[in-house]
């Protein structure tokens, strides 16, 4: 990242001089939290990009994950031509060397009309308007995410051709917290590690997980737009390093019958001189009345809320009883059986949002808990009683949708959603739900052909 504001591209120009970078990658978070973008030479990006943007198809902000697109959605390419919004770089994002892409540098850009005015629906603008609300009320939001990924010893090539079935997990057994066992994923994972520390993030901590071939790397929490921005960074830099070690990552929150893949939200509130505000060493349970009203927020907001946490049919899948996911809508002091935990004191105190799942688009995951939050604090919503026991298997604990076609209906019937993001966001993430279903629906599965092939 560059600090000097007065030219924030001056390190890269110094880099380019020495002959060390020789592209900038340009990339918008898509629907999906994924970088979608084009290479530039360094000179046409100073002399041009950085100044004016740059043009890129509109349609990339309305696809679905095999990036087809069609009507019902807010941008609407096929009856606007397929022509451009314009890519307009954040300085702030620069990351002038990718130590697992040679002379490249990356910069993660907000998707504006050609006029100036932002594109609403874009994830990055829909998080920053959140992060205006706060802002308006004199809070900061920091944000920490925790992402979990399976590792195959396969390539994602061979997986590809075997359509991803009979893979080997490059760990044998349940190696959670585990210091051996790890021969088979160590290569991979402590390259991961070590390039993105490079890269500019700050390593928190790694281990391995429950599910064979799981592993979890932690990066220290930050304002909530750059951990956003740091996520999916991660993400994609993370599965070209596995590519380049020829095995294959997955971040599906459901591989297999196994433990699924989380992202957990850590979330906390700060005023303007960066005291926090969440936390209250005179009360009982050490909560402020603002974080008392933005727990409460978070529950009452979840319902219609969770599409966008949990935006695709696979979701569900990890959201079920018995995968120690979320299933009820409640709140605890340090319950990781509930959807929102409390947890840490003092100016460490801050909400774990447990719902989203590793393909969470963080930039939507957030902006959700943000304005639930803020629909608490701004209806002074008053705080049920923690639940102290197991809310996964608590029936008096009501429930999260259960599948995408619930979270559907509630997130466009919703009173509350239209009013925090707006109908023309509502409108769109609804279309993005409604082309995955569809896509589910037509699709004939493995479990369908072997329970029904022979014995129906």
């Amino acid at each position: 990242m560059t600090e000097d504001m007065t030219d924030p591209y001056e390190h890269l120009r110094a880099e380019a001089r020495a002959g060390r970078v020789e592209e900038v990658v340009v990339a918008v978070p898509d629907l999906q939290g994924r970088l979608m973008g084009s290479r530039l030479s360094v000179p046409h990006f100073l002399d041009e990009a950085a100044r004016q943007g740059f043009g890129a198809c509109l349609y990339l902000l309305s696809t679905d994950v095999e990036m087809d697109t069609g009507p019902g959605y807010a941008i609407d390419a096929w009856n606007s031509g397929f022509g451009d919004f314009v890519l307009r770089p954040d300085p702030s994002t620069l990351r002038t060397r990718l130590p697992w892409d040679g002379g490249t540098a990356l910069v993660v850009a907000d998707a504006v009309w050609p006029g100036g005015a932002p594109v609403e629906v874009a994830p990055r603008r829909i998080l920053r308007a959140q992060l205006d609300r706060l802002a308006e009320r004199g809070l900061v939001a920091y944000a920490g995410t925790e992402l979990e990924f399976l590792a195959f010893t396969a390539s994602y090539r061979e997986a590809w051709e075997r359509r991803y079935t009979g893979l080997r997990p490059a760990t044998r057994y349940n190696v959670d917290y585990s210091l051996q066992g790890l021969e088979g994923i160590e290569p991979v994972v402590r390259r991961i590690r070590r390039e993105m520390v490079r890269a500019g993030l700050v390593l928190e901590t790694a281990r391995a997980e429950c599910h064979p071939g799981q592993y979890e790397i932690v990066f220290r929490y930050a304002e909530a737009m750059a951990t956003c921005d740091n996520h999916v960074f991660f993400k994609n830099g993370a599965k070209q390093i596995a590519a380049e070690e020829g095995v294959a990552l997955t971040f599906m929150p459901k591989f297999d019958e196994g433990e699924g893949n989380s992202c957990h939200v850590h979330l906390s509130l700060r005023d303007e001189d960066g005291t926090p505000v969440l936390a209250d060493d005179g009360a009982d349970d050490g909560m402020s009345e603002t974080m008392r009203h933005f727990v409460a927020g978070q529950l009452a907001c979840l319902p219609d809320l969770v599409l966008l946490m949990a935006p695709n049919v696979n979701s569900y899948k990890r959201l079920q009883p018995g995968a120690f996911a979320p299933t009820g809508i409640a709140w605890g002091h340090d319950n990781r059986t509930c959807p929102i935990r409390v947890v840490g004191s003092g100016p460490s105190l801050r909400i774990e949002h447990r719902v989203p799942g590793g393909d969470a688009n963080p930039y939507l995951a957030v902006a959700a808990a943000v304005a639930a939050g803020l629909y608490g604090i701004d209806n002074r919503l008053p705080l049920p009683s923690p639940h102290a026991g197991n809310a996964l298997d608590d029936t008096t604990v009501p429930r999260l949708p259960g599948t995408l076609t619930e979270a559907l209906h509630r997130w466009e019937t919703s009173e509350i959603a239209a009013k925090l993001f707006g109908e023309e966001v509502v409108a769109h993430y609804a279309r993005a739900a409604r082309t995955e279903l569809a896509a589910f629906e037509r699709t004939v599965t493995d479990w369908e052909r072997m329970r029904g092939f022979e014995r129906l």
